[in-house]
């Protein structure tokens, strides 16, 4: 009997688990997987909207280079920054950027070693995720000194002829190493998995300098059994080395907060609860992703509605445990009879940033709670509006972290105020400027999905039709 064409239905058939999807439509085999995503970059031309995306996004990103140009001459007093608030947007987006890097390495390395097979599909372009977003982070830190070349230099563990060493006792010195282990972990983890399908592109590139290039990139790849062992063996030992980076790197980052001692930061509920936060922006911006590439590339049979519903799900459950956080937080600053805590947390709720809580509360608690209903995690549309509204929703989070604490202390005459001005948004935007450029490239030089992992999926491909199907 021959095998289905056409996209099935959820509980179709047989071989798909009743109201599922299946991770890759029937109808495909070796060649048309390796032709069909490998063609994207080697065959096809570049699309209009690519390049009217590409144009924008690099614009935005040279305003980003031409006002952080003007921050280095003019020192972070162009920013919002004031006695109290000494820290802004600079700390605000790090902790952002950092948090949306890690659905990447989760999807990556964690349900690899789960032996998920719903993450072949969307593995490739989380782990570019994660790189560019973990370069957008690693920018803030950078800039926050103000002048780089007379301060930044004193993060680093360098020999100095002075005698004078970083403090490795701060948390801040824990983040360098611990976001820099993770930026070379992931991506050595991409580029490993990358090997077999740039050997794949060599191949089948109708070009001789894109035969060269992917080439040169793919190091002597033949698919020989040898390196097969070899490739499989280095993919486990960096999911494994990946796996609890996973965890640690968002907990050093909340160290930066829940070791001091103010009040509304020294909580011991940080840790687990900034590393939920940072899966569930993570999985909100691979939602963002997800969902255009699949419609601008025609790949809905290969990212289908069970990848964008299992990571639904994981949005859900993750925003669940962020929302048991912030109830954790608000319940121990109340029971522990402590006035300062209790002083911070009412200061969140009717402070001078009362809106901004609230906000955070509707994006991040409210509105989510609609993908409990699967017509709401099947609704393509729906499903991106509320990424976006998760996205904003932990930015707004960090934000009345770190400026409500800092606004009110316990001396009025020490309160201040603190607005974003136009070059801390204007670098903002660049960010995210440079990231869209950044995924832009990915996705026309190199393949957006992993060729050679979705070959192992082939078998969950061949549906057989029933016999009524045949008599029709």
């Amino acid at each position: 009997m021959s095998t289905i064409t056409t996209p099935p239905s959820p509980g179709k058939y047989p071989d798909v688990m009743p109201g599922t999807y299946p991770v890759i439509e029937p109808g495909h085999d070796f060649a048309t997987i390796t032709e069909k995503i490998g063609a994207i970059n080697v065959r096809r031309g570049t699309p209009l909207w690519w390049l009217m995306g590409f144009l924008v996004a690099f614009g935005i990103m040279n305003m980003m280079l031409v006002l952080i140009g003007y921050l280095f001459y003019k020192g972070v007093g162009i920013w919002g920054l004031n006695i109290p608030v000494a820290w802004g947007f600079a700390i605000i987006n790090f902790v952002w950027w950092i948090g949306i890097g890690h659905a990447g390495t989760l999807i990556s390395a964690i349900l690899l070693l789960l032996k998920q097979s719903w993450r072949n599909s969307i593995n490739r372009f989380a782990e570019a995720m994660t790189l560019f977003a973990v370069m957008c982070a690693g920018l803030f830190p950078l800039i926050h000194t103000g002048r780089p070349w007379l301060a930044a230099y004193w993060l680093f563990p360098l020999p100095l002829t002075m005698g004078v060493w970083p403090q490795f006792r701060s948390p801040l010195i824990w983040d360098v190493f611990a976001v820099s282990t993770y930026f070379t972990v992931s991506l050595l983890f991409w580029y490993v998995g990358l090997v077999p399908d740039l050997a794949s592109l060599r191949d089948h590139a109708p070009r001789r300098w894109q035969r060269f290039f992917y080439g040169f990139l793919a190091m002597g790849w033949r698919g020989s059994a040898r390196h097969w062992v070899r490739y499989e063996m280095a993919y486990i030992i960096l999911a494994g080395i990946a796996t609890p980076l996973v965890l640690s790197v968002h907990t050093v980052v909340s160290f930066d907060f829940s070791v001091a001692i103010v009040p509304g930061w020294h909580t011991t509920i940080f840790p687990p609860y900034f590393v939920a936060g940072a899966i569930y922006s993570g999985f909100a911006m691979v939602l963002v992703l997800a969902i255009p590439i699949r419609a601008l590339y025609g790949l809905k049979d290969m990212i289908t509605m069970r990848h964008l519903e299992n990571s639904a799900k994981l949005m859900l459950a993750t925003g669940l445990i962020v929302a048991y956080g912030y109830g954790a937080e608000a319940f121990m600053s109340w029971y522990s009879g402590n006035q300062f805590e209790w002083f911070m947390q009412k200061n969140r709720v009717l402070g001078q940033y009362h809106l901004f809580y609230w906000a955070l509360i509707a994006c991040n608690i409210v509105i989510p709670q609609v993908l409990w209903i699967k017509r709401v995690r099947t609704n393509v549309v729906l499903l991106f509006f509320i990424s976006l509204d998760v996205l904003v929703g932990m930015w707004l989070e960090r934000f009345v972290i770190i400026v409500t604490s800092l606004a009110n202390d316990f001396v009025p005459t020490s309160w201040g105020h603190y607005v974003g001005t136009r070059y801390d948004w204007g670098i903002f935007i660049g960010t995210l400027g440079f990231f869209t450029a950044a995924m832009l490239l990915f996705l026309r030089i190199l393949p957006a999905i992993s060729i050679s992992e979705m070959k192992t999926l082939l078998p969950q491909a061949e549906v057989k039709m029933t016999e009524a199907e045949v008599k029709r």
